[in-house]
């Protein structure tokens, strides 16, 4: 078969000349391979810039030059290893076809590239590419080979031929591997393995010309005359083409590099502007978790202050005037407690949505936290912040459907205004909180203003809160005072009931109406009550020593006490320190006590009443009590409450409320005591009614245990004398006894201030 005037499968001529002696210039040769190691890299870098270029305008260039680096480097490598050839004949190059062979391997070279610049690559498509771009060398090779002119004619050996073939198809597909595995890495590891697969694919390059010129045989016919040549300057030309060569792949790795670290420094750009851009979200979420809150996307706290502050310098400058107004929801926590916290916010965006309305566009609505909110607003009178908190409180009240019902919410709101009330954030707001708290005092849903009064009575509180907590540490100016209680039945005191007072250096004598709420309401009422029980018991212990072995003692338990576990084990010390028995003590509480925690209450009330210790409910028929639970909590006393006996007997319906109670109380087994007994006729209805025990200053003031003892005796000595009147002191000079039959205004005044219960 003869293609372009060579014999590729043609037997050698039987006569003629056969040329052998034809051999390769070895520098050339090893030139050839450098020039196909540099054309390997450069098309591996040009590989890797394709992967990583996402403009087609950018992907069509790399491709161009990738195409022309691997069809340049692999064109010159054949052409200076033709050049390498040494034959003893006159050679040259028809242009033509040398053009041809470089046309023919710039075209194998772009469809190579076509096919790595392809997202993704299956094994078909390698298989393809690399038979395309093998078959392009093999073209390219022998289109060199035909345009070589010389007197001999060119035969080639099939089986030589054949493996030439081969050799090109593995090549191309290792080649296609190469490119594309390495397209993606850093690193010197890196480097070093696309150094090595740039020799490989050099190594096969060269070899699949080597196999090719080992094919080859020249033979010249008998009568062809041979023309010797008469110059060689392959060594130049080499040199020339393996220089532009080199030039153009250094240039391309070079331009390959740079755009390397132009990209990388594009990207980096690119990282830097999404991280500031990530940054500057950060930064707006971060504002808005500072200065907003989460829930209602009502300004919080934060914020608030700092419009707050730039309002206030605002209205400072212009002289005009700012109110402060905060809001707390009425009774929001029983929403928590009985429908669950998640039904609690879902009203907290409904009260937010509602004051929003109410208020107007340039008004502040603030959630401070919880259920309290705070308004600013500029003003020109204090009417105008009036009729702004009824129009919020009126808004409040339209009804709202939650977790199936519907309901009715309240606010109480406290007002400052600046100037007149302060001049600064941290005044106007401490005094709105003072005005809220007074709202909340006065029943709920009710707005004031500020007034000095308040901030009066706060300052005494904190004060005697203070003072307290001193009192209390070093157990200093505390004082018990003692009621007797009397048993109708046996004519004898029976109890005394332990009342705390408190020796203030400043103001005197307090009665417990003037601290208890302030203990209660900074966690002082548990101290309080236990050191009432451990020193009502070690009184108790010195009266029996003095011979009344028969009394007992009732002492009062706060609410907020009998929510304790460590009330029943304080009890027990308390009894085994003053070394009095547990029957000897009455633990006095009162019915809303009773009912906050009602299966808890018991729980803990019976394992006190185990211990031996008497209970006794207090101010009976003023709470919430229900007769249901009242006949499963362990008692042994029911106390009537003061409000009850005051009117009779000129009131029938309270004698008739009495007696019904006593009729109960007896029913149920538990003894009856009847506190405020102030009058002969009282005490004479109540034991014409089977009370069983009375109490109150018709019998005696509470007093200190230092003048109890006479008033017992006195008592006591006196039950001889009521045989022949239910008057226990007929018979008795009554003048001599002032505080049994005081009926004057100051009597019953100090009767309130010295009243059972603390």
């Amino acid at each position: 078969m003869e293609w372009l005037g060579l014999e590729m499968l043609a037997e050698l001529p039987a006569t003629g000349k056969i040329l052998l002696d034809c051999r390769h210039n070895p520098y050339l040769v090893l030139l050839a391979f450098l020039i196909a190691c540099a054309g390997s890299f450069a098309t591996l870098d040009m590989a890797e810039r394709l992967s990583h270029v996402e403009l087609p305008a950018a992907q069509r260039r790399w491709r161009l030059l990738g195409a022309c680096c691997l069809a340049g480097g692999i064109w010159a490598m054949h052409f200076v290893s033709l050049l390498a050839l040494q034959t003893p004949l006159e050679v040259h190059y028809d242009v033509a076809l040398t053009g041809a062979s470089l046309l023919i391997m710039l075209l194998a070279g772009w469809m190579a590239m076509n096919t790595l610049g392809r997202q993704e690559l299956l094994p078909r498509h390698y298989l393809q590419a690399a038979v395309c771009f093998g078959l392009g060398i093999i073209a390219m090779h022998y289109a060199g080979m035909a345009a070589m002119r010389s007197s001999a004619q060119q035969f080639y050996r099939p089986d030589l031929f054949a493996a030439s073939v081969a050799a090109a198809i593995a090549t191309s597909l290792a080649a296609l591997l190469f490119a594309r595995y390495l397209r993606n890495g850093s690193g010197s590891l890196y480097q070093l393995m696309k150094y090595g697969a740039s020799v490989l694919m050099a190594a096969g390059i060269v070899g699949t010309h080597l196999l090719g010129m080992a094919a080859l045989t020249l033979v010249i016919a008998p009568d062809t005359p041979l023309s010797l040549p008469v110059s060689d300057n392959s060594l130049q030309l080499s040199l020339t083409i393996a220089f532009i060569t080199l030039l153009i792949s250094a240039s391309s790795i070079s331009a390959a590099l740079s755009d390397k670290k132009l990209q990388s420094k594009e990207h980096d750009l690119r990282r830097v502007n999404v991280l500031l851009s990530q940054l500057d979200q950060a930064r707006v979420s971060l504002q808005q978790a500072a200065h907003y809150d989460a829930l209602t996307n009502l300004v919080n706290r934060r914020g608030f202050n700092q419009v707050f502050a730039e309002r206030l310098a605002e209205q400072t400058a212009n002289d005009g005037m700012l109110a402060v107004m905060f809001l707390d929801i009425d009774h929001f926590k029983r929403i928590n407690d009985s429908l669950g916290h998640d039904a609690g916010d879902e009203l907290l965006k409904v009260i937010a949505a509602h004051i929003k309305i109410a208020t107007r566009s340039q008004d502040v609505v603030a959630r401070f936290g919880g259920d309290e909110f705070c308004i600013l607003t500029a003003l020109h009178s204090r009417d105008e912040a009036r009729h702004l908190a009824q129009r919020i409180m009126q808004k409040m009240k339209e009804p709202i459907d939650l977790a199936g019902r519907r309901m009715v919410m309240t606010t109480s709101i406290g007002i400052s205004v600046f100037p007149d009330d302060g001049r600064t954030c941290e005044e106007l707001l401490k005094n709105a909180d003072l005005a809220l708290y007074q709202s909340k005092g006065c029943g709920r849903n009710n707005l004031n203003f500020f007034n000095s009064n308040l901030k009066t009575r706060a300052t005494l509180e904190l004060q005697l809160e203070e003072e307290l907590r001193i009192a209390l540490l070093e157990e200093h100016g505390l004082r018990i005072h003692y009621q007797p209680i009397f048993d109708l039945h046996s004519g004898q005191v029976a109890k005394l009931e332990a009342l705390v007072r408190w020796q203030h250096p400043q103001h005197g004598l307090l009665s417990p109406d003037r601290f208890i709420g302030i203990a209660e309401a900074n966690g002082l009422i548990a101290e309080l009550d236990l050191w009432v029980l451990r020193h009502a018991c070690a009184d108790l212990a010195q009266l029996i020593r003095h011979g009344y072995d028969g009394l007992k003692v009732t002492v009062n338990c706060s609410a907020l006490t009998l929510a304790r576990e460590e009330l029943g084990r304080e009890i027990e010390d308390a009894l085994r320190q003053a070394g009095i028995s547990a029957r000897q003590l009455e633990l006095e509480v009162t019915e809303n006590a009773l009912m906050g925690n009602i299966h808890n209450t018991i729980a803990l009330l019976k394992g006190i009443r185990a211990q031996g210790v008497s209970l006794s409910i207090d101010d009976f028929g003023t709470g919430y009590s229900s007769l249901a639970y009242l006949k499963r909590l362990p008692l042994d006393t029911l106390k009537i409450d003061r409000s009850f006996i005051q009117e009779v007997p000129r009131c029938r319906p309270d004698m008739e409320i009495v007696q019904a109670i006593i009729v109960m109380a007896h029913t149920l087994h538990l003894q009856v005591i009847t506190e405020g007994v102030e009058s002969v006729e009282q005490y004479q209805f109540l034991a014409q009614q089977g009370c069983d025990f009375v109490q109150g200053y018709l019998l005696s003031r509470p007093v200190p245990l230092g003048e109890l003892r006479p008033i017992l005796g006195e008592l006591n000595q006196r039950h001889q004398q009521r045989q022949s009147s239910f008057n226990p002191y007929a018979g008795t000079d009554q003048s001599a006894s002032p505080d049994l039959f005081a009926d004057s205004p100051d009597y019953h005044a100090s009767a309130s201030i010295g009243r059972p219960g603390r």
